[in-house]
């Protein structure tokens, strides 16, 4: 029998281990790869007996990475996200010029692609393909160059550039302002707040804001959300207060959409940030983004 040459499992059962540790989910990587959650389970428990060591910890809520498995993580999606750009070369040719950006979609919808049709004025040739998505394990499918990201600045396998912070604050619509015109900091809690049900959970949300400004308050009545856009369209819409990421809501503000309602204001406790992955070359096409994005942030925090 002819031993593989690289002394690697097979390339099926590797594959199957990246799908679900970039899903966390064996039943997410099943469905990906249009198997079994218990075909999933036994290339992964194959992978495990062969290298001597658990690559996933089987937990109650699913599964989270060991440290050898953040270690073939990591390598592996650097070499698929290659190998996926040479493929992608080879289909189309030298004149290819696609980037793949990702970002959540507040950030997307109301500070990214307003600003966007400068990057498409100056590189007419780049196609920027968006990756637009509030859960952030979609940001490390293999096409995915470059992502801007709101946290700490610490992410598995990615080098992470700061951008700008942020500033946090209650916004609501005119009408709302109006009749609540004697609203205090203390006083938000009985008021109608509007939640997003954020999937990072690095955003803040009303229990935290309230907490850090130091609000005493029991359960916070109002709406809950999906998506940040629509809570602000409620806000808009005076059907409650929302939390106003100065960076997102600052044009609403401008055009007199949205107002400021009391004088609180906190600096978020993360920042915005844009990442690629530490071990991948950025292809010419990324760094010209790369290099547009840090001019605007530098813009950003100039204004």
């Amino acid at each position: 029998m002819v031993r593989r040459y690289y002394d690697l499992p097979s390339l099926t059962a590797l594959a199957v281990f990246e799908a679900s540790a970039r899903h966390l989910s064996f039943k997410l990587a099943a469905a990906e790869l249009n198997v079994t959650p218990g075909a999933v389970s036994r290339q992964i428990k194959a992978i495990e007996d062969e290298l001597g060591v658990p690559l996933f910890a089987r937990l109650a809520t699913g599964v989270a990475l060991t440290g050898a498995g953040e270690d073939l993580y990591g390598a592996l999606a650097s070499g698929f996200s290659r190998a996926a750009d040479i493929v992608r070369n080879v289909k189309h040719g030298d004149r290819a010029k696609n980037v793949t950006l990702a970002c959540s979609d507040a950030f997307a919808s109301m500070w990214l692609i307003p600003r966007m049709p400068d990057f498409w004025t100056r590189n007419q040739d780049i196609a920027v393909d968006h990756l637009i998505s509030d859960n952030p394990r979609e940001y490390r499918r293999a096409e995915v160059e470059l992502r801007i990201r709101y946290g700490f600045g610490s992410w598995s396998n990615e080098d992470a550039e700061l951008l700008f912070d942020e500033t946090i604050y209650p916004v609501c619509g005119p009408g709302f302002a109006s009749k609540h015109r004697d609203a205090t900091a203390e006083s938000l809690a009985d008021l109608p707040l509007l939640h997003v049900d954020w999937v990072d959970p690095d955003w803040a949300g009303w229990d935290e804001v309230l907490r850090r400004a130091g609000v005493s308050h029991g359960p916070t009545r109002g709406r809950r959300f999906g998506k940040f856009f629509v809570a602000l369209q409620a806000a808009q819409a005076d059907q409650g207060v929302a939390v106003g990421w100065h960076r997102l809501v600052k044009a609403q503000i401008e055009e007199g959409r949205l107002v400021r309602l009391t004088d609180l204001e906190l600096p978020a406790p993360g920042s915005y940030y844009l990442t690629w992955f530490e071990n991948r070359t950025l292809s010419p096409t990324a760094q010209s983004l790369r290099s547009w994005i840090r001019e605007t942030a530098a813009q950003e925090r100039e204004s």
